[in-house]
């Protein structure tokens, strides 16, 4: 019998980049795995988002590294030949099109890497989205469908099967447990909600957070969970807390990725900035309520499977004025995030609550 022509040859795939990037290309890249299961992929990644792949597909292996430890020119040939040494690649999928992965791009093809592809940013697009004069404000692919354009041009099917880390579940709650001790009773309401993000023009002013938060500390069917990183964040979250004791700041815990992506599989929604959080909502299952200031979904940055419907937004001339929200504001108020009242924030997030209720009561969950 002939051999199929068909490549079956490993795929390196790279994205060396903060949280929030790494994990809107897992449900493009675990649907290429699992549509390819006669295939080996390898995700090049920083150590820290290494952490997001959890149950991943049999044939995906994970790598991630200090990309301090493979520093400049020297260090990246390196880089290419322990990994070429390896895996024996034939395809290399780059989802970040840096200098870094650039230069990565043109070892792994004098290392005899036959097929090459990279991501097509689009950065024209954003930029004449984001100037001050003569906005173009159309909606931009998104970066999944820029992810997916890769593998497709590499050869790569990728059918949009995911639905969560977890195969559209809830997890294990023994993964969170042992920090939330009380288990999620018949009717009550869990909520997470993570309020800030890498740059000022994304976070909506804690002051109106905090309202939203006390909205539903003050009911009893409800728990929330705040969440964030670093000890300026926890402090931050503290005060937010206050003394309503069904609040848990999440980062006064060491949980971990894993476990907090598990315990997000339980929460019935997510309220996120447009930052990281959106996507780890996306990875867990659920829907997220997002606020967006200086960015806007028109970037393609919006969550995997999250609803333009969801974006809390003002509709202002100047707005978007950055892709990634680290411009300061032009007029020096934010009024794109200072002008957004609470209410409509609770009003989105209430539709999705008495959605799901409704869903119960009818038997469709």
């Amino acid at each position: 019998m002939a051999k199929s022509s068909k490549d079956t040859g490993a795929v390196l795939v790279s994205r060396f980049s903060a949280l929030g990037d790494v994990a809107i290309a897992i449900p493009s890249l675990y649907d290429a795995c699992r549509s390819n299961p006669d295939r080996h992929f390898v995700m090049l990644t920083r150590r820290h988002p290494a952490t997001l792949f959890v149950n991943p597909p049999a044939n995906l292996t994970v790598v991630g590294v200090d990309t301090a430890d493979y520093d400049g020119l020297a260090g990246l040939w390196r880089l290419s030949g322990e990994l070429q040494e390896k895996y024996g690649f034939t395809t290399y999928v780059d989802l970040h099109d840096v200098l870094r992965t650039q230069l990565l791009r043109k070892f792994m093809k004098m290392r005899g890497v036959k097929c090459v592809k990279h991501i097509r940013k689009g950065r024209r697009a954003k930029k004449a989205l984001t100037r001050s004069r003569n906005k173009v404000l159309l909606q931009l692919p998104s970066t999944p469908e820029r992810y997916a354009d890769v593998y497709r041009r590499a050869g790569i099917t990728a059918d949009k099967n995911f639905v969560s880390i977890f195969g559209g579940i809830p997890a294990d709650p023994t993964l969170f447990s042992s920090i939330v001790l009380e288990p999620k009773r018949n009717g009550e309401r869990w909520i997470a909600i993570a309020p800030f993000a890498a740059h000022e023009g994304k976070i909506y002013p804690l002051g109106l957070m905090k309202q939203v938060v006390s909205h539903y500390a003050l009911r009893p069917d409800f728990r929330v969970f705040l969440f964030g990183a670093g000890e300026k964040e926890r402090e931050e979250l503290e005060k937010m807390r206050g003394e309503h004791p069904r609040v848990m700041n999440m980062a006064a815990v060491r949980l971990g990725i894993p476990g907090e992506l598990a315990l997000l599989s339980h929460c019935d929604v997510m309220l996120s900035m447009d930052s990281a959080n959106m996507h780890l909502a996306s990875l867990a299952g659920i829907p997220a309520v997002t606020v967006w200031g200086a960015t806007h979904p028109f970037t393609g940055f919006l969550g995997w499977r999250q609803s333009v419907k969801d974006a809390v937004q003002l509709d202002m001339v100047c707005r978007p004025c950055s892709v990634f929200g680290n411009r300061p504001c032009r007029f020096g108020d934010y009024h794109c995030l200072h002008g957004i009242p609470p209410q409509h924030i609770i009003e989105r997030i209430d539709s999705h609550l008495h959605s799901d209720a409704r869903s119960s009561a009818s038997g469709k969950r």
